[in-house]
């Protein structure tokens, strides 16, 4: 009887072996057929803009194409779309492509009007310099972080987000700034400039201390009195209310604090990020397969748009997150990531070839209380999928 048990369970340890590789695998070839039909949208979108001097991306609304110059605060993320595309399977027209867009944004490295410059350039000629080490790409990069390093005051220790509406903002700092930090801690480790990296964890303290609630969920915009640098308002400008945990900007917090961790491996930042994790993993109005509503506290739910984009942010970063993390809080948040990815990678979310612009995922949602970008493509949704299964790619 004890031999036969000892062979029943030896036969079940095999089981379980054959049956998590198999998933395993299975992920696999989800992940590599999504590249596959990445790779073909993306090099329609780059061809057809090609001629087109200085244009870039933006989304696909009411059966038309919507571009912009480099000014827009997404127009490096095409870019670092096709380098991702090229990082998978070093297709060279795909390089060709990348470095083309790239070089469209690079001007945006003199811009010190607006805080996206970490969005523009170190999605773009970041990954390009991570791929290639090109020299030049070093030099935009670090002009783009002085340009950037202009916006922060230090009396208030932040980044300024916007330089508008003056009547109702004195220094208004958003949620999605954070993203912008990695800009400046690749500037202080290339330069030795330590005042880089002083601006971002000035920006990113502070950040944890006025923007989020007690539940880990965050305000979207907070403006600061220039004097004191203590918080005067607390609201939305994309959101439901400025109350409601807009779920887009919930995925940028914990983007950025999880690679915080990875820069500085300051245990605080960590702590932020799973918390934040949890937030929204276990939230009541999250749908079961994790592509977020636009709003976690939109009025319409379920009768209202989700938010892919905001899944793929979330994707990407409990991705690096479970490297980070005990065995069951990474078994936890892959199986999270394993739901987003099969259900963005299906038919319901990603497109058919030569359809939605030529854009790869759809329904996104920009900006609800304005009527744009709804139920739409959107070219950083596209990006933070592709750096989703980069990164997944990379961990099977």
């Amino acid at each position: 009887m004890n031999k036969m048990r000892k062979t029943f369970s030896k036969l079940f340890l095999i089981a379980l072996l054959i049956t998590g590789q198999t998933k395993a695998q299975s992920l696999k070839n989800v992940v590599d057929k999504a590249f596959d039909f990445a790779e073909q949208q993306s090099l329609l979108m780059a061809k057809k803009y090609e001629n087109q001097a200085g244009r870039l991306p933006r989304t696909f609304e009411n059966g038309k194409d919507v571009s912009s110059d480099s000014r827009w605060w997404c127009s490096g993320f095409f870019p670092g779309t096709l380098w991702y595309l090229y990082e998978h399977n070093k297709n060279q027209e795909v390089l060709k492509y990348a470095k083309l867009y790239t070089d469209r944004v690079e001007r945006e490295k003199y811009t010190t009007d607006n805080h996206d410059v970490g969005f523009m350039l170190y999605c773009s000629f970041g990954n390009g310099l991570r791929l290639t080490g090109q020299e030049r790409y070093k030099e935009v990069l670090l002009t783009g972080a002085k340009s950037l390093a202009t916006r922060f005051d230090p009396k208030v220790g932040l980044i300024r987000s916007w330089d508008d509406r003056k009547d109702i903002w004195q220094y208004p700092v958003i949620i999605d700034n954070l993203m912008n930090l990695e800009l400046m801690l690749w500037a202080a480790d290339y330069s030795k400039d330590e005042n880089f990296r002083k601006i971002a964890l000035s920006h990113a303290d502070k950040t944890i201390v006025h923007h989020f609630r007690p539940d880990y969920s965050s305000y979207h915009v907070v403006s600061y009195d220039r004097e004191t640098g203590v918080p005067h308002r607390k609201q939305t400008h994309q959101g439901a209310g400025d109350e409601s945990a807009w779920s887009r900007g919930q995925a940028w917090g914990l983007y950025g604090y999880t690679y915080l961790y990875r820069e500085t491996k300051d245990k605080r930042y960590l702590e932020q990020a799973k918390s934040i994790a949890n937030f929204l993993i276990n939230h009541p109005q999250m749908p079961q397969n994790f592509i977020p509503y636009w709003d976690y506290n939109a009025p319409q739910i379920p009768n209202t748009p989700r938010d892919a984009s905001a899944a793929c942010i979330m994707a990407s970063a409990l991705v690096e997150l479970s490297d980070f993390v005990d065995a069951g809080l990474k078994k936890k948040y892959m199986a999270v990531v394993d739901t987003q990815i099969r259900t963005l990678s299906s038919a319901e979310y990603t497109a058919r070839p030569g359809e939605n612009g030529d854009f790869i995922l759809k329904h996104s949602t920009g900006a609800y209380p304005f009527k744009s970008e709804i139920d739409a493509p959107l070219t950083y949704a596209d990006y933070y999928y592709l750096e989703a299964l980069t990164r997944l790619k990379k961990r099977l």
